[in-house]
């Protein structure tokens, strides 16, 4: 058996047919196989022995299956998430409306204005947007819905390991039901990752064939949820309270006229690849900007 600084070559050579990230896939792979954070193991490369398990966990790879669901973790943020395949894979795009909501409240601190006291995550999957923003505001609390039992056992287990327990409040709901939001209450900050992919998109069979289409798919064009939810903003927020929207790129227009139809203004705000990634939607009339 070679050395782990040889076997990770080699391992990234094999992942270059199925990944972007080769090198960074192996490596994690490997940590993974040994028990070890990634860096610690990078520290340890001349004297670590390759790991009898990596062979599996790289063929797995090389199926197309996602790291963060061979490895069980994903970085979001500040935080770091348990994962399974009944949850979306959260990605640094969606960072972006944490992001967002960080810029806000901290313009409205300046003006002598609280940060938010109540959070609102609607369909929050691993609980990635919610426990995010109550890392970044330590005086909120938050409730997180999803129509998944699966996915809100996994929010709950990742609320209690990262110590906001206390903090949140986790709900098995749906959208689709009318009186889905009745005793919620309002709220200062709401913030969301919806489905919004259209039915027929072409996508990488790393997404396609291993994470959950419910989180996914949104309708011929993608538009579906948005449709539902933008149109009930205003009776959700509190007064000065905004909501941002994950959004896919080419939808900021339609989603802006939903909200303007509701009586909301929004701001458009790109992802680090230049892309609209994020819509904050607040109350009163306003243009697009961004």
């Amino acid at each position: 058996m070679g050395t782990l600084a040889d076997t990770l070559r080699d391992t990234a050579i094999r992942l270059a047919e199925v990944s972007t990230t080769p090198r960074l896939d192996a490596e994690f792979l490997a940590a993974h196989a040994l028990g070890l954070e990634r860096s610690a193991m990078l520290l340890r490369l001349t004297d670590l022995d390759t790991p009898p398990d990596l062979a599996a966990l790289t063929q797995r790879r090389l199926r197309h299956e996602p790291v963060a669901y061979i490895t069980g973790r994903q970085a979001f943020w500040d935080i770091d998430l348990v994962v399974t395949p009944d949850v979306l894979i959260p990605r640094a795009d969606s960072e972006t409306l944490i992001e967002v909501a960080i810029d806000h409240f901290k313009a409205t601190t300046a003006l002598g204005q609280v940060g938010p006291a109540r959070i609102l995550d609607l369909g929050t999957g691993s609980g990635a947007l919610l426990l995010a923003c109550l890392s970044a505001f330590p005086e909120a609390s938050g409730v997180g819905i999803d129509a998944s039992a699966a996915a809100l056992a996994v929010a709950q287990a990742n609320a209690a390991r990262l110590g906001f327990a206390a903090r949140s409040q986790w709900l098995h709901r749906s959208w689709i039901n009318a009186d889905w939001s009745d005793d919620l209450g309002r709220f200062d900050l709401i913030i969301s990752n919806p489905p919004y992919v259209e039915t027929d998109a072409d996508l990488d069979p790393m997404v396609a064939d291993y994470e959950p289409h419910s989180a996914l798919f949104a309708g011929s064009d993608g538009l579906d949820d948005y449709r539902i939810l933008v149109p009930q903003l205003a009776s959700m927020l509190s007064p000065g309270g905004i909501a941002i929207f994950e959004i896919g790129h080419s939808q900021a227009d339609a989603v802006s006229d939903l909200a303007s139809n509701a009586g909301l203004s929004t701001e458009m705000r790109r992802d680090l690849a230049g892309k609209p990634r994020a819509l904050r939607f607040s109350l009163g009339i306003g243009g697009m900007n961004g």
